[in-house]
């Protein structure tokens, strides 16, 4: 999944994939004794580039260890360092940015030309990330007022609001409705949790039906089952069994969710992403590249809701 860990081998043996360098162009102009004044150049008129995305960049916790940097290209990347007893190095990109477990053997000049060998990837990654948080800042909050259509497994479901004595959310799947009660005073936040509560309970109690049924597909079985609440990455799955997925699959179509289901359980059998587990994941999911990109395209389509 987006997010994803990814491993690379010893430092030795690096990709050769490398940043590819822009040159930069420019323009000379003409002595004004040898030629007449020309015309401005049609370049100056051109849009000026894009603003670069800024890459996302881990937070610095209270006692936690200081960011490490690298430069990679054009690129300063401050990453999160984890020492552990694995044997090789482990990637991870998320929303807050590259974090690397790395053996407690090796030393940090080992751990950085590791990270030059997959710079391609990290950049590449980091930059995808830093355009989805782009576009989330870009996309108009969702109105909590009554009527407002809120996502709900490919569909929707209609807000309606009522005044009450006392605070519920209940759900008319026949409608398509669902009810809140608004007692005075209550604020728009409070209004969005009470919301979000009722998605989570939903996401909850249909994720572990869709994983009882994909669990004995693939011949696995897992220790715990849990909801996250990341901004873009929509499960994980550790060696020891447990499985996180992000609460917000539940504004998709059930299709998508299986596919995520699918693809967390099928890292109980390999905990990679090679060949042989996407043919695992294809023994129970055969479309799952069509799901991969739905998934993507989807998710940029989705109203800001809960802006946190």
């Amino acid at each position: 999944m987006s997010g994803q860990p990814a491993t690379t081998p010893a430092p030795g043996k690096r990709d050769s994939l490398q940043l590819e360098l822009f040159a930069q162009e420019y323009f000379a102009a003409l002595e004004p004794s040898r030629a007449p004044a020309p015309s401005p150049p049609q370049a100056l008129f051109k849009a000026p580039p894009p603003p670069r995305v800024a890459l996302p960049t881990p937070p610095v916790l209270p006692g936690a260890a200081p960011l490490r940097r690298i430069v990679l290209g054009n690129h300063a990347i401050d990453y999160v360092l984890r020492r552990s007893a694995r044997r090789s190095i482990g990637f991870m990109i998320d929303d807050d940015g590259l974090r690397v477990t790395a053996p407690k053997r090796l030393n940090l000049s080992e751990i950085d030309n590791a990270i030059r060998a997959k710079q391609r990837w990290i950049v590449s990654k980091l930059e995808e990330r830093g355009e989805r948080r782009l576009l989330r800042q870009k996309k108009p909050p969702l109105q909590w007022v009554d009527g407002a259509r809120l996502p709900y497994l490919g569909g929707s479901v209609t807000l309606r609001l009522q005044a009450a004595t006392r605070s519920h959310c209940r759900h008319d799947p026949l409608s398509g409705e669902l009810h809140v009660g608004v007692v005075d005073g209550l604020q728009e936040w409070q209004l969005r949790e009470r919301v979000r509560l009722w998605l989570q309970a939903e996401a909850r109690a249909l994720f572990a039906a869709r994983m009882a049924l994909y669990a004995p597909r693939l011949g696995v079985s897992y220790r715990s089952l849990s909801l996250s609440s990341a901004g873009t990455r929509w499960g994980s799955c550790t060696v020891g069994g447990s499985i996180r997925l992000n609460w917000r699959l539940i504004h998709f179509p059930l299709s998508l969710i299986d596919y995520v289901v699918a693809h967390e359980l099928a890292h109980l059998r390999e905990m990679n992403h090679s060949a042989r587990f996407w043919e695992t994941v294809a023994s129970v999911y055969p479309d799952y590249e069509g799901a991969k990109a739905a998934l993507r395209t989807q998710s940029q389509e989705l109203p800001l809701m809960f802006p946190d």
